[in-house]
């Protein structure tokens, strides 16, 4: 009868497998339950009723305003210059009206007049080097070519992207690798209880050969 009870109860190594399994499914869950909320839904938020289209330069125009931007010249040094406002107006190929291009969701977030921020330099001049170079790439280089934009006719009627911050192969990543981590834990704890049943069988089979 004890030995039997000994049998079925199992072994530190198996404890410590079932509890291994068990924390891998609760993280694979938490994990899920924590990107959704905090990452995979704003970013899906984000690609809502997206579309792409076409999109063709109308203008390029430098505003007289000037905006703020931080610089970063070592581990304590940190200040504030300037940049000028460029716009870049396109067309889609879904609607006629003009609409302002920006180089992403963060830079629309960051300002939403503007079409493009310049990496921050200490030099307010610099930036507008920057910001010109920019200018010209549009009206030469790109002129009237059609290129590939997003936008969102319901939430940004107005503006459009031309890329997107979260893809496809970033989205799934955001959900494979919990759910990777859920399914390991699951497969742990199955074959650690399958295995420990076929050995109370086993054991059940033997016993009754020397009955």
């Amino acid at each position: 009868m004890a030995r039997s009870r000994a049998v079925s109860e199992y072994t530190e190594a198996e404890d410590k497998s079932i509890r291994l399994g068990f924390f891998l499914i609760a993280a694979g869950l938490f994990s899920l339950v924590g990107l959704g909320c905090c990452w995979l839904r704003p970013a899906l938020e984000e690609r809502g009723g997206g579309s792409s289209a076409n999109c063709t330069v109308l203008a390029v125009r430098q505003l007289g305003e000037r905006f703020a931007c931080t610089f970063s010249c070592g581990a304590a040094c940190r200040g504030t210059a300037r940049y000028p406002c460029l716009q870049v107006l396109v067309r889609t190929s879904r609607t006629s009206a003009p609409a302002l291009l920006h180089e992403d969701e963060r830079q629309l977030r960051t300002n939403p007049k503007c079409s493009y921020i310049p990496p921050c330099a200490r030099d307010d001049q610099e930036n507008s080097e920057n910001v010109t170079y920019k200018q010209k790439y549009w009206k030469e280089k790109v002129g009237s070519q059609p290129f590939t934009c997003y936008f969102n006719q319901h939430l940004r009627p107005d503006d459009v992207m031309l890329k997107r911050t979260h893809d496809e192969t970033v989205l799934l990543h955001c959900f494979l690798w919990p759910l990777v981590t859920f399914l390991v834990g699951v497969l742990i704890v199955a074959l650690t209880i399958c295995a420990k049943s076929l050995a109370v069988r086993a054991e059940a089979i033997k016993k009754k050969k020397y009955l």
